[in-house]
């Protein structure tokens, strides 16, 4: 057996060995990669780019800046091409000239009002200095919500909520001020364009002016939190008339109507459910699960009075199944309330009216009785937001957490 050449056999083996590593990436590359990353989470829970228009999230104003730098920098496309897997580096305009140097979010923010460019939609010189600053504050303060998950339904909640009118959100602005008392554990503000959830309230105590604060732990609908001051939030909330926030109401100041009137109650109307008699073949295949669901101020027979000539009742008579009365109710939104319930089985049907035009009635649903009873009864006892309408099933389910 011949001797071994070493040189020779680390020749051949070089081919086959890994790489050598090189050492880590700096505190810099570290920090370009992670504020990629979170631009990369905006778009894949929002399905765009984000973008610079004046009056949108100040974040998702700065997530567009902030690609925009990246773009710009030879350096930095290199650096994030391998993660890169959504094609944000490639796809759009540069809008900005950038030098290396100029990565940071505090300058990027700070930069958000001296884009230069007339007209352009980067343009935001009407966002005041002091905004920007408690924007920016606003930024260091806030952390990623690790339990995001745990409170991801109750944002998902209190969104469907504000649709069906069971909450609404009210101007601070038109108010005095927001008074800390109202700031309590379960609350839920907007601020910033985002949905803020009071999720802890620390002790009280004593501030340096002899003035009682506490800390809150505040977690936003884009899966952030903060560690704040009650008294700096409560002051976050009306910065100024552009920028002023909102409180969201509670979803439990009561039944949307009543099944009984009280002394001091006044009528606002009734919830009406009408069957047609019209011949028209959808009608004759579907009379005994389409339903006509509407609200009105005034005497039902009044309102049916000409079927016949009204292309909202199919230009035919109908005849009443149920009624439901109300009291002191918003009929609009109890009427919104019911319509989206329904929205997945409303009937598409078009209908010439007596000139000939052609209609789209809105108001015709395939849904049994029984299943818009149950509905009406969830309305009454507010839990109507935690269920949908499941057309295989006929019967209402449970909206999944």
């Amino acid at each position: 057996m011949s001797e071994i050449d070493l040189d020779e056999l680390r020749s051949e083996l070089s081919d086959f060995a890994e790489p050598e590593k090189k050492g880590g990436r700096s505190p810099r590359e570290e920090r370009i990669i992670a504020g990629f990353e979170e631009i990369q989470r905006f778009v894949e829970k929002h399905g765009r780019l984000p973008r610079h228009s004046e009056g949108l999230d100040i974040f998702e104003r700065l997530y567009a800046v902030r690609l925009d730098r990246l773009r710009a920098l030879a350096e930095c496309r290199s650096l994030l091409a391998p993660l890169d897997h959504q094609g944000l580096l490639s796809d759009g305009e540069i809008v900005l000239d950038a030098s290396p140097d100029a990565i940071d979010d505090e300058e990027l923010l700070a930069e958000l009002k001296d884009i230069p460019g007339a007209g352009s939609v980067t343009e935001l010189r009407h966002v005041r200095k002091s905004v920007d600053k408690r924007a920016a504050e606003e930024i260091a303060n806030r952390a990623v919500c690790e339990d995001f998950e745990t409170f991801k339904p109750l944002f998902e909640k209190v969104q469907r909520e504000l649709q069906a009118g069971v909450r609404e959100s009210i101007p601070v602005q038109t108010m005095d001020q927001i008074k800390m008392a109202e700031i309590q554990q379960g609350q839920y503000f907007i601020v910033g364009g985002q949905v803020a959830y009071v999720a802890e309230v620390g002790e009280d105590f004593k501030t340096g002016y002899d003035r009682r604060d506490s800390r809150l732990r505040v977690v936003y609908d884009n899966g952030t939190e903060s560690n704040i001051l009650m008294r700096s939030f409560q002051r976050s909330l009306y910065p100024d008339k552009e920028q002023a926030g909102r409180i969201i109401t509670n979803a439990d100041a009561g039944p949307l109507f009543a099944s009984e009137q009280a002394n001091d109650d006044l009528a606002s109307g009734t919830i009406y459910v009408l069957r047609s008699k019209s011949e028209h073949p959808i009608v004759v295949t579907n009379r005994n699960v389409l339903h006509k669901i509407g609200v009105t101020g005034g005497k039902l027979e009044t309102r049916i009075a000409n079927a016949t000539l009204d292309p909202t009742f199919l230009m035919s008579d109908v005849e009443i199944v149920a009624t439901y009365q109300l009291y002191n109710v918003s009929r609009v939104k109890l009427e919104n309330i019911i319509h989206r319930v329904f929205d997945p089985v409303q009937l598409d049907i078009e209908i010439k009216d007596r000139f000939g035009n052609a209609v789209k009635p809105r108001e015709w649903f395939l849904v049994p009785l029984f299943v818009i009873d149950e509905a009406v009864e969830r309305i009454k006892d507010g839990t109507i937001t935690q269920y949908i309408y499941d057309a295989k099933a006929a019967r209402l389910v449970s909206v999944p957490s």
